[in-house]
């Protein structure tokens, strides 16, 4: 298997990609996944290199990538070094990093199918997914692992934090592993609102007949399972696997140094294999 790791997508006046592509190199172009990680994420977290494995493993060409605005820098693609970076994230840069890693799979025409893209997201970027699967004709089918089926109910608008977002232009999460202070820019909200009706996950998904496969565990804190239940009631050709017991990293964690991974982790790897070949 070949594995071409931190490789840079450098585009002027835009912060660069950071990827990874692993594949088996044999000259012959093989259907393509794209995956996108989710909030407060990168793609070095966890077991994300053994999901990648088992994929290139099975056939096809794999490309993780970190979102330009998700906090790593070239140098150090994994965790937060570059806070105004991750202040400044928005969906339009998101869904136009989408649109560059897919541009980029032209370098790779000997060994990657750019008109058989496969798109997986984790978490929120199951919903940047789903987003990216209605705008690309040549996405072919999606899966999300403990996706998100909303945006806006993220801001909690109307609340006093909100508010309160709004009035000093800034607003922290804390990441619980690094305990970092990640700010947000109130631009990050502006640029939702701006967009509201595009980025409905709700009005992508109705809109896109194309095959989904939705996988959710019943022991997820982040992500409720209603909002796997939405996506699947409103997708045209959708499939919904639930692992029971399964958290929101389907019990993962960072750093991964097991030598194998979770049943509940080989169960979504396995299970978005198959749904990818039918």
């Amino acid at each position: 298997m070949k594995k071409e790791l931190n490789k840079v997508i450098y585009t002027e006046g835009k912060r660069p990609i950071v990827y990874d592509v692993y594949y088996k190199e044999n000259h012959t172009p093989k259907p393509v996944v794209i995956f996108c990680h989710g909030y407060k994420g990168f793609k070095d977290w966890g077991a994300w290199y053994m999901a990648a494995e088992k994929f290139a493993e099975a056939g096809f060409f794999f490309l993780k990538f970190n979102f330009s605005h998700n906090g790593g820098t070239v140098e150090q693609p994994i965790d937060f070094p570059d806070l105004k970076a991750f202040s400044e994230n928005t969906y339009t840069k998101e869904l136009d990093d989408v649109q560059r890693v897919l541009n980029k799979l032209n370098e790779y025409r000997n060994e990657a199918d750019s008109d058989k893209i496969h798109i997986i997201g984790h978490s929120r970027g199951g919903g940047l997914a789903l987003l990216a699967a209605e705008l690309h004709k040549n996405i072919i089918k999606t899966a999300t692992w403990a996706g998100v089926s909303d945006f806006a109910i993220r801001f909690q608008e109307g609340t006093e934090a909100f508010k309160h977002w709004k009035e000093t232009g800034m607003t922290y999460v804390e990441n619980a592993r690094t305990k970092q202070q990640l700010p947000h820019k109130f631009s990050f909200y502006e640029d939702f609102a701006k967009h509201r009706e595009a980025y409905s996950i709700e009005r992508a998904v109705r809109n896109t007949d194309k095959p989904l496969l939705i996988i959710q565990g019943t022991n997820d804190m982040a992500v409720p399972m209603a909002e796997a239940e939405n996506i699947n009631k409103w997708a045209p050709r959708a499939t919904l696997h639930i692992i029971n017991g399964a958290d929101h990293v389907f019990q993962t964690k960072h750093p991964w140094d097991e030598s194998k991974l979770p049943n509940e982790m080989l169960e979504v790897i396995n299970e978005t294999i198959s749904f990818f070949k039918k």
